[in-house]
């Protein structure tokens, strides 16, 4: 391309501002059409009339710019196809415009370096972020100080108390990467220097003891009772062999640990004992289980099986006569139980109270001061389920007894249940249970006898 059609479109460009959008539009469509007849390889794409267009995509922007070259190439004139839009192009966009060359290119593979590059760099850096969310600021200067003091990573796994629970593997890498890794190792620094000066002086206070801090304080005595001016006057003898934090109680606070483990040098650790062999963890292989277990006693396990077979006999024999100590209870609960006398028809008994039933007609419920009743239940046990009035106990001219319930729950009638509204015969020792609170209905045979025998009397007449 010659400086004079160069010139001419630049000055083109210069005039599409001023220019009406009309005629630029139909220029577009113009060159467009040219340029896909005359490359073949670009489709056909429709244009809009609108005045805002849709920011165009990458593999979009590689094709106008294919566009652009053709039509540079060819001496073409007027607006480019990429400006129409009414946005400027960016610097890649130029740089791509400049350095196509003239002959047509394949459209998919031109995206692919710069997409892959993209990609490269986002990622980067969401590693090293990853790398440094875990690890804490404190946890570096935490992790420099006691491979400084101890020079053993291992020793450091052991005895610092990091902000999470980190492996010995975990810990290595993190040296190693603090050591040679240029990237991680300015983050860290940088992170480290922000941290607050009594962050930094706590830290610096947890630091592990070197093994000739441990031998200076070994040499006190285990019986002197050092105070903290012997400490301090320690620190002061030895400033190059004590951490630059080490304070005179901080000594004083690792001598009686050390002292605790007999670990100072006029301390001498107990032998084991002689004879016997002691036995650890460690000689667990050696134990015989077959000596744990006891001996086997004969005559105990005969007198125990014949101690069984004589409680089952016994058991058995009971069950046999279960019938016959029934008669017996019915018996004594019936006609001669001592609740009765010639005034009580029947009798409600509970496991805490008895109530007597001395007129044809009782309401049981629970008492209040506006609601008084024949049986107040609350005297049972808890009542707070039963209904103020319950039911009602009513004795026929013929002898039977029948119970209604005029309240909301049902009343159970030997498991059966009496609802609302609706009457059952009761009959001697009958269970009766409102709302938890279990009776047992005692009729006196001797009364209701008569009293049969009376009705019977008058019915003829």
């Amino acid at each position: 391309m010659d400086k004079d059609s160069q010139g001419l479109l630049d000055s083109s460009l210069m005039a599409s501002g001023t220019a009406s959008r009309s005629e630029d539009e139909e220029s577009l469509a113009g060159q467009k059409r040219a340029s896909s007849q005359a490359l073949g390889t670009i489709p056909k794409r429709r244009s809009s009339s609108r005045f805002i267009k849709r920011k165009k995509f990458d593999d979009e922007l590689v094709e106008s710019s294919l566009a652009k070259s053709s039509t540079r190439a060819k001496g073409a004139s007027g607006v480019e196809p990429g400006r129409c839009s009414g946005s400027e192009p960016s610097s890649s966009e130029k740089k791509k415009v400049s350095k196509t060359p003239s002959t047509p290119v394949p459209p998919s593979p031109a995206p692919a370096p710069g997409l892959t590059k993209r990609v490269k760099k986002s990622k980067q850096p969401l590693q090293v972020t990853k790398d440094l969310g875990r690890w804490k600021p404190a946890d570096d200067l935490l992790l420099i100080n006691a491979v400084l003091q101890t020079n053993d990573l291992t020793s450091v796994h052991l005895g610092v108390k990091f902000s999470c629970r980190f492996t010995l593997r975990e810990v290595q890498e993190r040296w190693y990467a603090l050591l040679y890794d240029p990237v991680i190792s300015k983050l860290a620094c940088q992170a480290m220097r922000q941290l607050h000066p009594e962050a930094i002086a706590a830290i610096q206070s947890k630091a592990l003891f070197s093994k000739a801090e441990e031998q200076l304080l070994s040499k006190v005595g285990s019986t002197s009772q050092p105070t903290l001016e012997t400490f301090q006057d320690l620190l002061h003898r030895h400033p190059d062999a004590f951490y630059l934090a080490r304070t005179a109680k901080a000594l004083q606070a690792h001598w009686q640990l050390m002292k605790q483990y007999y670990l100072l040098e006029d301390q001498t650790v107990q032998p084991l004992p002689k004879g016997d062999q002691v036995l650890n963890f460690s000689d667990e292989d050696l134990i015989d289980d077959s000596k744990l277990k006891d001996m086997r006693d004969e005559v105990l396990e005969h007198e125990l099986t014949v101690a069984d077979r004589r409680q089952k006999r016994e058991i058995r024999q009971l069950e046999q006569e279960l019938h016959k100590w029934q008669v017996l209870v019915d018996s004594i609960t019936g006609m001669s139980s001592p609740d009765f006398d010639n005034q009580t028809l029947a009798v409600l008994r509970g496991r805490m109270v008895r109530y007597l039933m001395r007129s044809r007609e009782i309401t049981l419920g629970r008492a209040t001061k506006d609601n008084q009743i024949d049986v107040d239940l609350s005297l049972e046990g808890p009542a707070w389920k039963i209904s103020r009035k319950q039911g009602v106990i009513k004795l026929k001219n013929n002898g039977d007894f029948f119970i209604a319930n005029e309240g909301r729950r049902p009343i159970y009638i030997d498991g059966r249940p009496v609802l609302c509204g609706s009457k059952w015969r009761l009959s001697n020792n009958s269970v009766v249970e409102i709302a938890s609170l279990r009776f047992v209905f005692l009729i006196n045979q001797d009364l209701i006898a008569l009293i049969r025998a009376e009705a019977a009397k008058i019915t003829p007449q």
